[in-house]
């Protein structure tokens, strides 16, 4: 009787065993290797030289309260007495969220050259400090307080450091002017006198602005130290001023507008929504009428820890969050096209989340957002895509104190040097975890880029292709590492900032697996692509 029993359960487990082998088998099968033809995907469009750019915020450059690092300790005594008497934060926020940070040193010779390997770019200095920077218009140092309606202070040595850092990174300049009640009349106008400084020294300086907001996240004036009461009318009365100013001062300036956040998504709590009244694209772009040259906005999928946000690093590879960047550029594709009909649209402002991103937000987490938005916008026609920020905060690209590049930074990296401007439509099936995206390859004339997003976290998926690669895979330990790895090697920067070789697995025609959690470029330098005929080699 034991003896069946045993026979029985041993079939038992046989019968298990085959009918697990055989849904393994028909899983397979019902999942084959995507086939890609590089050859013929057809061209969408094309993005700027610089698509890939990223923010350095003003009160980096002034110095003041930015996003206070997690798990920080309590000032020291020096940090102490350098924090200015004016909090110099957004209105209506918790001040024990911020905390005091010198000037960033924009000579560092290692953070230009790790700047420089991110070029050609553009360096946006705006964020919503410089809505109430007061620029001092002389080589004195800094006044001890800012005059009257401001909160802080930019010298011309300071501003000086980003020209000189911009040129020496080969980056272009963007920015926004101060809009605080500082820069108005006695009957609450705006006046143009802080903005001619800035613009006429900018130029004595030997530096170029390539494009300008009017201010930053007009959505949104009240923690942006707009006046009391600020409305849509008041900004497309100003909006509509500055165009006049501009025009003339610096005429070879991109206007960009509106600078809207906020809108196409919930971006928190709804406590905090409540804190701020959000001012409608709709509205601004009627009170400004077509004054742009081209569309701006600015994307977070939602806003981090400090602010009450809820995501966590188990959300970082699901369709809903990494589509959400998606939801919001069709809102405001939709926008444009009512109120600026076939102007370009830049995302002037982006990362893992508002209030300076959470903790996953410098680890290779962040790496499947950062990369698949490059890669979805560009197929949506958007220009430009400004990281915030270069070296600051959770969500920025290298570390604040010791300079280390993050995960993002070394995906950035790899963007530049294998991603052309051409955009091309790979014809990949929509809802796979396998997300793919295709471009002219830089310096291969024909050749073609792929970018394969394998967000699955258990199984591996593939793709069929039916010429030669070179293959760079990046993967990490863990989604929670700080470090990465291309074809298997860790990546680190030496001491000066020189990078190491970022050196290709050669592979055949055929089938191609990717890892779980792996991003990976391929460039098929043979493709032979019409639309890839003409060779990118923008540095």
């Amino acid at each position: 009787m034991r003896m069946n029993t045993h026979r029985t359960g041993l079939c038992h487990f046989l019968l298990l065993a085959a009918t697990a082998a055989l849904a393994a088998t028909v899983s397979a099968q019902q999942t084959p290797p995507v086939k890609l033809d590089p050859s013929t995907m057809p061209k969408l469009g094309a993005v700027d030289p610089r698509y890939l750019s990223y923010n350095i915020e003003m009160v980096e450059v002034t110095g003041g309260r930015f996003w206070k690092p997690y798990n920080s300790a309590p000032p020291s005594d020096a940090q102490k007495s350098l924090t200015p008497g004016d909090p110099n934060q957004p209105v209506g926020l918790d001040p024990n969220m911020f905390q005091y940070r010198p000037p960033i040193d924009l000579s560092n010779a290692r953070l230009r050259k790790l700047a420089e390997s991110l070029g050609p770019s553009y360096v946006r200095v705006s964020g919503t400090w410089a809505n109430s920077t007061y620029f001092q218009d002389d080589d004195q140092s800094a006044a001890a307080q800012p005059p009257a309606g401001f909160k802080t202070v930019l010298t011309r040595a300071e501003w000086k450091g980003v020209i000189d850092f911009a040129r020496a990174a080969n980056a272009y300049i963007v920015t926004s002017v101060a809009i605080s009640d500082g820069t108005r009349n006695d009957r609450g106008e705006w006046i143009p006198d802080q903005a001619k400084a800035f613009f006429q020294y900018t130029k004595r300086a030997g530096g170029t602005i390539a494009a300008t907001e009017f201010m930053n996240e007009p959505t949104i004036p009240g923690p942006g130290g707009a006046p009391k009461g600020y409305d849509a009318t008041a900004f497309g009365r100003e909006a509509k001023a500055f165009e006049a100013f501009l025009r003339k001062q610096s005429p070879g300036t991109l206007y960009l507008g509106p600078g809207s956040v906020g809108e196409g998504i919930s971006l928190g709590p709804p406590g905090m929504a409540m804190q701020f009244t959000l001012l409608k694209s709709e509205d601004l772009l009627k009170a400004t009428g077509p004054i742009f040259d081209a569309f701006s906005y600015h994307f977070y999928g939602t806003v981090s820890r400090r602010c009450g946000g809820k995501e966590s690093i188990d959300d970082v590879l699901s369709a809903d969050w990494l589509d959400r960047t998606n939801t919001v550029e069709t809102f405001y594709a939709n926008v444009r096209d009512k109120y600026l009909p076939g102007k370009p649209m830049w995302l002037n402002e982006t990362g893992e989340a508002a209030c300076g991103g959470d903790p996953f937000a410098g680890q290779f987490a962040d790496t499947f957002r950062f990369l698949n938005q490059l890669g979805t916008l560009a197929q949506k026609g958007v220009k430009v895509v400004m990281q915030n920020t270069l070296a600051a905060s959770d969500y920025s690209l290298i570390t604040t104190d010791t300079l280390q590049p993050k995960p993002n930074y070394w995906a950035a990296v790899l963007w530049k040097q294998t991603m052309g401007t051409t955009v091309l439509d790979p014809h990949a099936p929509s809802g796979s975890p396998l997300r793919i995206y295709a471009q002219c390859a830089k310096n291969a004339k024909g050749g073609v880029t792929l970018l394969a997003i394998n967000t699955d976290k258990i199984e591996q998926h593939s793709i069929a292709l039916p010429a030669a690669a070179e293959r760079y895979t990046l993967t990490a330990s863990g989604l929670e590492s700080a470090t990465v790895s291309l074809n298997g090697t860790t990546l680190q920067a030496a001491s000066d900032g020189t990078l190491p070789p970022l050196n290709a697995q050669n592979i055949d025609a055929g089938n191609i697996s990717f890892p779980p959690e792996s991003l990976t470029f391929l460039i098929v330098p043979s493709a032979q692509n019409k639309s890839c005929m003409t060779v990118d080699r923008s540095r």
